[in-house]
């Protein structure tokens, strides 16, 4: 009685080489070109910088890591940089 095989829950093999952006729990988020991935979505991303948005004033900084691998369960979102634009939250109350 073999178990089928656990497919991933997304494709991750367009993305390959290619520069992602990836926030955890806690609000850490990192920039990388993605080398692999497995079924659990844990990732090894490389030329990694990370964002630091924990600034009191003005624009966040960032560090570069290099190569990293990253745990799936501690990811909430996962996007390609081109075509990644931030917009206000229109929930928020406007001030």
């Amino acid at each position: 009685m073999d178990k089928p095989k656990r497919e991933a829950i997304l494709d991750l093999a367009k993305y390959t080489n290619e520069r992602i952006r990836v926030k955890f729990t806690g609000g850490r988020e990192v920039v990388g070109v993605l080398k692999g991935y497995d079924q659990l979505l844990n990732l090894v991303l490389d030329e990694v910088t990370e964002i630091m948005h924990d600034v009191p004033e003005g624009e966040p900084t960032s560090r570069t890591l290099g190569l990293v691998v990253l745990r799936g369960p501690t990811i909430t979102l996962l996007s390609p940089v081109d075509g990644y634009e931030e917009i206000a939250n229109p929930f928020m109350a406007q001030e």
